[in-house]
């Protein structure tokens, strides 16, 4: 079906076609809804990923490993524990896709084992002038340069409050454009406290390319003390909520192999749950194609993806076996989803994939992954 309605979508601008989509999945979920009431009433399927009523969950996560079942999809596959969470499956969507947490409950009927929405910052802030957004259809690849456009993490929070939708949510969060970036801590945590109630983890973006400046947060003598801070944070706000919320840090794919081993040795020693690996791109790989290749911005897509396994698997040999990674970049067919878990992914997200693929692309992935026993 996607890839009939496709090309009318590529005929739109990309913040056009993308409203589109998400208004398509709201009134799918709209329609749906009658179908998930008799499962809330009755116990079913759909039980396990829809909320019922609004509310918080009913029951908190707390302390690794406390609070595993909660969101499980029935029928999903055995599941993964980590970081203290159950996820259904492996494969989730990444941070950028519903920045203000509009669309979770149609988003997850989909079949993710997990959200992530965001980035949010403190304040609402428009993000950078348009045009930010370009698809490289050849490549199969998007450039952005959106720089944090959101309606602030307040608003975000309302919302996943009141989503029916009982699956993983994370919230990645940010710093304001106009915050200094010795003042970035205040924003973080700011993010932090107000999100805490109603997120199941934490990303902590100090990666994007569109914000200036804020790659340099990942320098370890940056990097440690905004850590620190946020994990003393997160100890007052765990006795307050009654529930430990996992803290992750998403890294750059333009980092060099000394510096993802710098910050890899340095985060084994701080209480950091997981890494997301990786954001996009500001390199231009030889033999793009499309006529914005030359746009500023983060790539994403097909020609990031052996940059982000690479820096997977340089983390991964650092980290050992049991530090959580979550794989994110380039995962525009199943194969290269089941590339990158080889890598070491423990997790998966998908983003431009989903541009390319619809979602189709989710369920082939799972396929490849969790294969259903055979009668």
């Amino acid at each position: 079906m996607y890839g009939l309605i496709r090309p009318w979508l590529f005929s739109l601008d990309p913040h056009r076609a993308q409203a589109f989509a998400l208004a398509a999945l709201r009134l799918r979920n709209l329609f749906a809804r009658d179908e998930l009431e008799r499962f809330l009433v009755g116990g079913g399927p759909a039980d396990a990923q829809v909320r019922g009523g609004g509310g918080m969950r009913a029951a908190s996560v707390g302390p690794a490993g406390a609070g595993a079942g909660i969101g499980a999809a029935a029928g999903a596959g055995p599941g993964v524990d980590l970081f203290g969470l159950r996820f259904p499956n492996r494969v989730g969507l990444a941070a950028g896709f519903d920045k203000n947490a509009r669309d979770i409950d149609s988003l997850g009927r989909l079949g993710f084992g997990f959200i992530e929405v965001g980035t949010v910052t403190p304040r609402p802030q428009p993000g950078n002038p348009r045009p930010n957004l370009f698809r490289l259809p050849a490549d199969e690849a998007l450039i952005n340069r959106l720089g944090f456009n959101n309606e602030g993490a307040t608003a975000a929070a309302r919302r996943l409050e009141a989503r029916r939708y009982r699956g993983i949510c994370g919230v990645n969060i940010g710093k304001n454009f106009d915050t200094p970036l010795e003042d970035a801590v205040k924003d973080y945590a700011s993010c932090l406290r107000t999100v805490y109630g109603v997120a199941d983890y934490v990303t902590i973006n100090v990666s994007s390319p569109n914000t200036p400046g804020l790659r340099g947060l990942q320098d370890p003598d940056a990097l440690r003390p905004l850590l620190l801070e946020l994990a003393n944070m997160r100890e007052q706000l765990q006795a307050a909520h009654a529930k430990r919320v996992p803290l992750l840090v998403k890294l750059s794919p333009d980092l060099s192999a000394l510096e993802v081993t710098g910050i890899a040795r340095g985060l084994v020693e701080l209480p950091v749950d997981g890494i997301v690996a990786t954001n996009t791109t500001v390199s231009r790989p030889a033999g793009l194609r499309s006529p914005h290749a030359a746009e500023t911005g983060g790539l994403s897509g097909r020609p990031l993806h052996s940059r982000s396994v690479a820096v997977l698997r340089a983390l991964r040999a650092v980290l050992g076996a049991n530090f959580p990674i979550v794989g994110v970049g380039g995962i525009v067919s199943p194969e290269q989803g089941v590339e990158t878990r080889a890598a070491g992914a423990d997790l998966l997200q998908l983003y431009t994939g989903l541009i390319y693929r619809g979602p189709a692309l989710l369920s082939e992935l799972l396929e490849m992954l969790e294969p259903k026993a055979s009668p």
